[in-house]
């Protein structure tokens, strides 16, 4: 017989956002909104969206959240715009995280595409 191990550790996705958004928060992300997409959105239960001060500030806020889901064996799937660190968007599968600077937040406006969803809260 096979150990069939599990590769990641289970949570509920509202509790995965939920401790995400403590992370962002201890490093001083702001504006930080919790987006629940569950039987919305065919490619995620949790949207994530956070502001950061700067460049820098955001690559810093991805890199905590990937070092932070190592730790905590959370699943991560992809990372994308890192490098440029004006909208980073981090895949934990079923919680997407997006880094934004605040004018390209304002730009895109995720929060307003998913008005119909609800907010979920949180303790900073």
């Amino acid at each position: 017989m096979l150990n069939k191990e599990k590769k990641f550790a289970e949570m509920a996705s509202v509790d995965k956002a939920r401790d995400v958004a403590g992370w962002l928060d201890a490093k001083q992300g702001e504006r930080i909104s919790i987006i629940d997409v569950t039987g919305l959105s065919s490619v995620t239960d949790m949207i994530l969206v956070v502001s950061a001060r700067g460049v820098k500030h955001a690559q810093a806020l991805a890199s905590h959240i990937l070092d932070k889901a190592a730790e905590e064996n959370m699943e991560f799937l992809s990372m994308e715009g890192h490098k440029t660190g004006e909208w980073v968007l981090i895949d934990l599968n079923d919680v997407l995280v997006h880094v934004f600077l605040d004018e390209l937040r304002e730009f895109y406006n995720i929060e307003g595409m998913w008005t119909e969803a609800p907010r979920v809260e949180f303790e900073a």
